[in-house]
């Protein structure tokens, strides 16, 4: 797996995981909306840290430019 991921876009999406978690535990979104958000999450989470997106990919997008 060659990273295809800039630190930009590592950054947004660690702060998007960790805001749908606080709402998640503030108990502003529940039920399945809430699961199906946390799954996302939890992927946001994993591809940020491994720097490799699977759908970029397949779409031959990349955000990190020392891959250009």
């Amino acid at each position: 797996m060659k990273a295809n991921m800039g630190i930009l876009d590592r950054v947004l999406r660690v702060l998007i995981a960790v805001a749908i978690v606080i709402l998640y535990y503030t108990n502003i979104i529940s039920g399945t909306v809430a699961i199906v958000l946390l799954v996302f999450a939890g992927v946001f989470m994993l591809t940020s840290f491994i720097s490799f997106c699977p759908l970029y990919s397949i779409l031959g997008f990349h955000s990190n430019k020392s891959t250009k």
